[in-house]
């Protein structure tokens, strides 16, 4: 047997996380599609912090250690709000995939070009 997909798996486990929590993003109303992303926008905001708390932000304490375990679970907690965010948008892990490649794409275009000035419509056709 073949590995499966990794990115597709990811999505399944998370809408199937999302359905046990009591949320199917596949049958938001457009309402409810704005209170969710709000609110996982909210929740990424707040692992943020807490990715930030991972680290020895505070230059005058000097008790301060890097905790690299908790950096990395914080990282993934962003990914399963991030994820639940593309699947209230409708997207698959091909869209996202699809997407990312375009923005990368874009984003090596402004390096090579120096990255001087902003062209909101280099990424309008992702």
């Amino acid at each position: 047997m073949s590995d499966p997909d990794q990115l597709r798996e990811i999505f399944r486990m998370q809408e199937e996380l999302n359905r046990r929590i009591g949320i199917n993003t596949s049958a938001l109303t457009e309402e409810e599609k704005v209170r969710w992303l709000l609110n996982y926008s909210r929740a990424m905001t707040q692992e943020i912090a807490e990715l930030v708390d991972s680290a020895p932000w505070k230059w005058w304490a000097k008790y301060q250690k890097f905790d690299q375990q908790n950096a990395r679970v914080e990282v993934i907690d962003l990914f399963h709000f991030l994820i639940s965010m593309a699947q209230v948008l409708g997207m698959t892990s091909d869209d996202v995939f699809r997407a990312y490649v375009k923005k990368n794409s874009v984003n090596h275009q402004r390096q090579d070009k120096g990255y001087a000035a902003k062209d909101e419509d280099d990424s309008r056709h992702i």
